[in-house]
């Protein structure tokens, strides 16, 4: 019989390191022979893709904050069932940039959107599946902004105040703290060979327990 996969996210606001962090996992567990596969939120398959480009792409007309959250919960829905449950099903660990706790954050948080209309959908789209860990890299907000800024362009969500992402990561702080067991934060502003080694650190402690 297949032993079901771990289910992985990561999370935090912007400017985290979150895909150097995920790739850095994916590759201890790589060498702890874990068959494992990264995604991201929202998208992660063709069709959640799509509505990423519409959630994320800047735009003149005002976007609803609750056909925000509708969309989000969309590509979640397409995501969950087409890539992420069928993966866990054949044993594989799936890791995750963000999923619904950043929703929470996010729209809840950042927008104002109460969190039982969040928790409503996500009941509805996901039933009883919750990810196995969350890792929080967590950051001061100026300092992922700076980062932030260096990449690029800034999208939809990137243009917002520093207020909105201080929101957000306050969200996310008091998630963690409510249940410390399931989430691991991670400082990330400390030096980059820090971060991956807790990161190692803490694939190796979620294989291990399995044992």
């Amino acid at each position: 019989m297949t032993v079901r996969g771990q289910f992985i996210t990561f999370e935090g606001t912007e400017g985290v390191g979150k895909s150097t962090q995920i790739a850095n996992a994916a590759e201890a567990l790589k060498g702890l022979g874990v068959d494992c596969i990264v995604t991201r939120e929202p998208g992660g398959t063709p069709m959640a893709e799509a509505i990423r480009e519409l959630l994320l792409a800047p735009r003149d007309e005002p976007v609803n904050d609750l056909t925000e959250l509708l969309l989000m919960f969309a590509a979640r829905a397409q995501h969950l069932h087409t890539l992420i449950l069928p993966a866990l099903e054949r044993g594989q660990w799936v890791l995750c940039d963000r999923f619904t706790d950043a929703t929470f954050a996010y729209q809840g948080g950042g927008r104002g959107v109460p969190g039982e209309r969040i928790a409503l959908l996500e009941n509805l789209v996901q039933g009883e599946v919750r990810p196995d860990h969350v890792v929080l890299l967590d950051a001061p907000v100026e300092t992922g902004m700076m980062r932030a800024r260096h990449r690029g362009q800034l999208d939809r969500f990137e243009q917002e105040a520093v207020s909105f992402f201080q929101r957000i990561r306050d969200t996310y702080l008091s998630r963690a703290a409510a249940s410390p067991k399931r989430y691991n934060i991670v400082d990330a502003a400390a030096p980059l060979e820090k971060v991956s080694a807790r990161i190692t650190e803490l694939m190796c402690k979620f294989q291990s327990d399995l044992l």
